[in-house]
């Protein structure tokens, strides 16, 4: 296992995680403008798809002038929703391990950690109130929803010291059934609770992962699962075709073989996995999304942003 280092450049530059995360929410928007989801934008903050049925005294004929769509207009009350992040923070997020970690080549805990402040600036334009849940083998650090400004820069402070103090050296394992049937009970009831794990957590037997993500329905939340991997190495095991030594990041145990010889029922397993997760899923009207590390953050947006729109 090699040493590794994050790119700070970004950061030394602009200054901060939050900085940056305005600029992939920009960036986002602006592509908004090119999409179907033309007409949230900047003004989305204010309006929500009308929906059949509803009355039309509130709809927002200057926006359908310009978007052929229909948006009902939102009053103060109708934008705060209540969003709780949660983020699996065990040694195993710390895949790829690489001798630089960047936007270019990240590895799962580094991804999340942008997606979630990513998201974070989005929910602060809708004037939602955001909170924070990291766990491992327990909840590290528990921070329930609010909007105010001293409260992001406390959330933005635990997101920047996840990806700047990590300590190779220390294994994290993960009980992410026990951590989220707490988080259930800790959160707000009727808010949004957003997580992102690799799910490596009780590989033969998700039955517990399916209790703890029923607890937070029947607590009346709504869920996004985003399941963040290396599509790459983690589903395909893309590998050359020479022996490697694999090594468990939780708990130090090492495996030597050659990926090739197992490839094909390595992935045949994993898409078995995926599979029944998301039936469970789509069971529950858990929104469950795929977050490969290699692929961009409007991943992640795209989906929050169908979320929220049908909450509205």
């Amino acid at each position: 296992m090699t040493d590794f280092s994050i790119d700070r450049n970004h950061l030394t530059q602009f200054g901060s995680l939050e900085f940056l995360a305005r600029q992939i929410v920009e960036g986002f928007i602006t592509g908004l403008h090119k999409s179907p989801f033309h007409g949230f934008s900047v003004e989305f903050a204010e309006h929500r798809l009308y929906n059949t049925g509803e009355p039309i005294r509130h709809i927002d004929w200057k926006l359908y002038g310009r978007t052929e769509k229909l948006f009902v207009k939102r009053y103060e009350e109708e934008t705060n929703l209540r969003c709780q992040l949660v983020i699996d923070q065990s040694s195993s997020m710390c895949f790829p391990v690489r001798q630089k970690i960047d936007f270019e080549h990240p590895n799962k805990l580094f991804f999340s950690v942008y997606a979630a402040a990513s998201l974070m600036e989005l929910m602060r334009r809708q004037r939602d109130a955001v909170g924070l849940d990291l766990f491992d083998e327990t909840i590290a650090f528990h921070e329930p929803a609010k909007s105010s400004a001293v409260h992001n820069k406390l959330v933005y402070s635990q997101l920047e010291g996840l990806i700047e103090n990590y300590d190779k050296t220390q294994k994290k394992t993960t009980s992410t059934t026990q951590c989220l049937h707490q988080i259930a009970e800790m959160t707000h009831r009727r808010s949004l609770v957003v997580i992102f794990t690799d799910l490596l957590d009780s590989l033969d037997d998700y039955n517990q992962l399916f209790e703890a993500l029923e607890h937070l329905k029947f607590n009346k939340h709504e869920v996004i699962l985003f399941h963040v991997y290396d599509g790459d190495l983690e589903q395909n095991l893309d590998f050359e075709n020479r022996p490697y030594r694999f090594v468990d990041l939780e708990t130090g145990d090492m495996l030597k073989l050659n990926p090739v010889e197992v490839q094909q029922r390595y992935r045949q397993l994993m898409a078995e996995r995926k599979e029944a997760v998301l039936k469970h899923c789509y069971q529950y009207q858990i929104d469950y999304v795929e977050a490969d590390i290699n692929k961009d953050y409007n991943q992640i947006l795209t989906s929050y942003l169908i979320k929220r729109s049908k909450m509205g």
